[in-house]
């Protein structure tokens, strides 16, 4: 019976052992200095913290040598893509390489990230570009003539209520916020050009907020590569020096099916809801609505 018993481990334990080299040697006998981490970037920039933990996490990490950052996002708020930029710079001042790999739509803010990779790629058919800045108003001040609305204004300086919904923008006001767009709208183009190699001056020929597709922007040197995901993951192992299919790690949120479905519909509505707040928001958007 003792036999027997040793017999069995002894199976077990080849067989664990048979099934953990043959794992290393599908994946090219990887080490756990050769793997690649995997950061999502979708949707509306509303808040940069969640993406610059796990960059800033994978930049400190010793077993990562190169991060993908796939984008899949219109843009959204300005400070979330800035912060995002900076922290793969942080990646690459740290002698790790980053890849930046397009997916639908990775315009305006999600162009504004990409462009701070080692190298991007993209779908012929990925919609990008639309390098710009955007504030949106709404002028509601004949609705609130007809419901009877009559806005009493305390403030403390002459700007101080510029936008309000409730009343036409002055002329002064205007060319206020034409500043603030262009001077926004430069530090886009400085961050495209110093991203890209391009001098400000090629940038600025093609930065008037104009959606491009993939192949537009390989023409514009926007992008470096056609290709998916799954390339974007087989070039960078090759460049790392990885044989064979690459280690990815990457966080995923246990969500359960109920909860996922009432996020997803809750973004959706008060994304909606915000698009017609009549508030000053100050983008790197490109959102047809």
């Amino acid at each position: 019976m003792r036999k027997f018993f040793k017999w069995t481990l002894g199976i077990c334990a080849f067989f664990f052992a048979a099934s953990v080299m043959g794992g290393l040697m599908q994946n090219g006998w990887k080490t756990s200095n050769s793997e690649i981490a995997l950061v999502h970037v979708n949707g509306m920039l509303m808040d940069s913290t969640e993406i610059v933990r796990q960059l800033s996490k994978y930049r400190r990490d010793p077993k990562i040598k190169a991060i993908i950052v796939r984008i899949d996002s219109p843009g959204g708020a300005v400070a979330p893509a800035q912060e995002i930029y900076d922290e793969i710079n942080k990646i690459k001042n740290a002698n790790k390489i980053v890849y930046a790999s397009l997916g639908s739509v990775a315009a305006s803010g999600g162009y504004y990230i990409a462009c701070a990779a080692n190298y991007v790629i993209a779908n012929p058919g990925t919609l990008t570009g639309s390098i710009g800045a955007i504030m949106a108003f709404n002028n509601m001040e004949e609705l609130a003539k007809k419901i009877g609305v009559q806005p009493a204004v305390i403030k403390s300086g002459a700007f101080k209520d510029s936008g309000s919904p409730l009343r036409s923008m002055r002329p002064e006001e205007r060319k206020l916020l034409q500043n603030v767009v262009d001077d926004v709208h430069q530090q886009f183009v400085r961050a495209v050009s110093l991203g890209r190699n391009l001098s400000e001056d090629e940038v600025k020929l093609f930065a008037d907020g104009r959606v491009m597709t993939g192949k537009q922007a390989l023409e514009f040197k926007l992008i470096d590569e056609f290709g998916g995901l799954e390339k974007t993951k087989e070039i960078l192992g090759k460049k790392i020096g990885i044989v064979g299919h690459p280690s990815i790690i990457e966080e995923k949120e246990d969500v359960p099916f109920m909860d996922w479905l009432m996020q997803t519909v809750v973004s959706k509505n008060l994304t909606q809801a915000f698009s017609s707040v009549p508030a000053p928001r100050l983008q790197y958007l490109w959102f047809p609505q």
